[in-house]
């Protein structure tokens, strides 16, 4: 047998061999093991909140105290109470039918919700009354269509007046967001700031701090609020706050 015949048995007896070797390997080869299962990261700290009126309401944060008395928006809902400890208790104004009915100022609520970090303030899920034995859960917002549309810009209230108070501040007031949009008076008076001009004019919001105020006033049998038009530490010395109302024609509408 010649040299070059020697030569190319060898070679394929090679490849033949290292062809069944990696076939025994390959066979014998451990399947791949699954993936890890992916594990959320937890929540940040300033994650949005589940939603109210959901199983989670009863396994938020409890407050047990008095109501001392209800606070009003602009156009005289309720939009929440004030305990006695002074913290703020805020519910949408759409459950103000519920809220009436549930709750008398003197009675002692349990309130379950979200408490600002930084300011006296519970964004409420659920408050009970222990007195009545009635509870108001918000549910989220109400369908479209069920609730009356709001006065046009810069309207007031029906039956709403023209008034101007002066008073001392006994503390300010907050919206859903922590940001200040009124105040309460020492006589008890609501008044409502919108946010942007309320920060604008903060220093006349703190406790003890005398505040004259012109604008709408509305008296309910919950008590009295203000929609300031113009606000300052002296009748005299008011700022604007709101645009001046519209001149609306006799149906309402704007004149042509």
């Amino acid at each position: 047998m010649n040299a070059k015949l020697v030569k190319r048995l060898l070679s394929c007896s090679a490849a033949a061999t290292s062809i069944a070797i990696g076939s025994i390997a390959w066979a014998q080869a451990p399947a791949p093991l699954p993936a890890p299962p992916r594990i959320a990261p937890p929540p940040a700290a300033n994650a949005a909140q589940p939603p109210a009126g959901t199983s989670y309401a009863n396994q938020l944060p409890e407050t047990r105290r008095t109501v001392q008395r209800f606070t009003l928006t602009p156009i005289g809902e309720l939009d929440g109470v004030i305990l006695a400890d002074g913290t703020e208790v805020h519910l949408p104004p759409h459950l103000t039918t519920q809220l009436a009915g549930a709750v008398r100022v003197g009675d002692t609520v349990t309130v379950q919700g979200y408490r600002s970090s930084y300011v006296p303030l519970i964004i409420a899920a659920l408050i009970a009354d222990a007195n009545t034995g009635q509870t108001v859960v918000d549910n989220g917002p109400p369908p479209p269509g069920s609730r009356p549309p709001p006065p046009p810009p810069g309207m007031p209230a029906p039956g709403a007046q023209q008034t101007t108070v002066q008073g001392k501040v006994q503390m300010p007031l907050y919206g859903p967001r922590g940001d200040v949009n009124g105040a309460l008076l020492n006589d008890g008076t609501i008044v409502r700031v919108g946010p942007r001009e309320a920060y604008q004019v903060s220093s006349l919001l703190n406790p003890g701090q005398t505040l004259a105020v012109q604008g709408w006033g509305l008296t309910t049998s919950y008590g009295k609020v203000v929609d300031a038009q113009a606000v300052g530490p002296t009748a005299g010395q008011m700022v604007q706050v709101a645009p001046p109302v519209p001149a609306y024609g006799p149906a309402g509408l704007p004149p042509h």
